[in-house]
């Protein structure tokens, strides 16, 4: 799965550092890297592939989903109460807190590289 990044070194500091997940791929390609991020947990499991949103029609792709509030991307999550507590506390910034939704909560964050990302969890 991919998520195109303003910065690419931002997003690696922020999925690792803040969220968590651990570096699988950095290959250098050119002036960007092959730079993937996997689950602690699961090292062997979906890699999420920090793409840069140099190509005019990702940005455009990026901002219309922010701008519409939509998350580039939804995790889940064991507990969406417990990851909002935990990683507020780490400053990161949520536009939605944990919310009812029919059979799950969820949540979104802003992960400072232009998407808006989605926690959820059963209800």
């Amino acid at each position: 799965m991919s998520v195109f990044v303003d910065d690419q070194e931002k997003a690696l500091a922020f999925y690792t550092d803040v969220l968590g997940f651990v570096t699988k791929n950095d290959i250098p390609l050119g002036e960007y890297r092959w730079l993937t991020v996997v689950d602690a947990d699961h090292p062997d499991g979906v890699e999420l592939l920090l793409e840069p949103d140099e190509n005019p029609a990702a940005k455009t792709y990026v901002e219309a989903l922010a701008e519409q509030g939509i998350p580039s991307a939804s995790f889940a999550v064991d507990d969406v109460d417990a990851a909002y507590a935990e990683l507020t506390a780490r400053g990161v910034r949520f536009v939605q807190p944990p919310t009812p939704g029919g059979p799950v909560r969820t949540a979104v964050l802003d992960d400072t590289c232009g998407n808006l990302i989605q926690l959820v969890s059963p209800a």
